[in-house]
């Protein structure tokens, strides 16, 4: 995958995780578990990591936008399918993550049914 969608995607896992305010163990373990599953190198986490601590929470949705309107339908669809799967990780959906996966979905070009089917063919899973 690209530096795009990997970028993307943690910048959006990040916005998801904070979205309720609370920052879950299990969806801390579940980025780990992304970075793992997505093969995301080093470098660019560390790029991730850099980026979270000093850019704001607009800067953050607004780059995370941006590079993700640069990869592939499919990248698209994959992204999306894991924010997600990732909703339902601490065992409760928060209206903000909702809100925020709904709206990024929709600036992405994408349908919500789009993404859930993706999840569903693929047999998406976080953990």
């Amino acid at each position: 995958m690209s530096r795009h969608y990997h970028l993307g995607l943690l910048y959006l896992v990040k916005l998801l995780i904070d979205a309720d305010g609370i920052a879950d163990e299990k969806e801390l373990e579940a980025l780990h578990q992304i970075k793992v599953k997505e093969a995301i190198p080093e470098d660019i986490y560390i790029t991730f990591d850099a980026d979270i601590r000093k850019l704001k929470e607009r800067e953050i949705y607004e780059r995370s936008i941006e590079l993700i309107n640069q990869c592939k339908d499919d990248e698209k669809l994959k992204i999306f399918s894991i924010l997600y799967k990732l909703s339902e990780v601490d065992g409760r959906v928060h209206v903000k993550e909702i809100k925020l996966l709904l709206y990024s979905i929709n600036t992405a070009g994408l349908e919500f049914d789009d993404v859930v089917n993706y999840a569903k063919r693929n047999n998406l899973t976080i953990f």
